[in-house]
């Protein structure tokens, strides 16, 4: 029987080709160790002058349409693997205010030993403001960190 090293993989998830191949490295990592995946995916919060709020605005038309969105590339992505292997894979999807606070703190929080996730996504903005959010990741997660390019 394998070693159970990595019992608990996350992969955040932003619909880019980077965190699609971080998936694929995740599924082969828990092939190996006989791991446990969950996939996450954050939706940002809408903006409000500048500062960030959170209000009836996460159930807003919408942030429900981002969220069914997600849902279907999500199962896209990993119900061919489900078929085709007996991993268990999990997805979350959860409006956030900071992707790299977020996925730091869900880490840390459902105890996850290792987090993979593609080098550079759809951040926009937010990456030339605040840096890279895999860089904040690997800086402020209790786990280890793979970054994938």
């Amino acid at each position: 029987m394998a070693s159970t090293i990595f019992k608990d993989i996350l992969v955040p998830y932003d619909g880019s080709k980077n965190a699609f191949r971080a998936f694929d490295v995740a599924v082969d990592i828990a092939k190996k160790y006989n791991s446990n995946i969950t996939v996450l995916t954050c939706i940002t919060k809408p903006a409000y002058r500048g500062t960030w709020y959170h209000d009836a605005s996460a159930s807003s038309p919408k942030m429900k349409k981002e969220e069914k969105a997600a849902e279907e590339k999500i199962s896209k992505m990993i119900e061919p693997v489900k078929k085709k292997t007996d991993l268990s894979i999990k997805h979350k999807i959860i409006p956030v205010i900071s992707a790299t606070n977020e996925i730091s703190s869900f880490a840390k929080s459902h105890k996850m030993d290792l987090v993979v996730m593609g080098a550079h996504g759809k951040t926009g903005l937010e990456k030339i403001l605040l840096g890279s959010i895999s860089q904040g990741v690997s800086q402020k997660s209790h786990c280890s960190v793979m970054i994938v390019k």
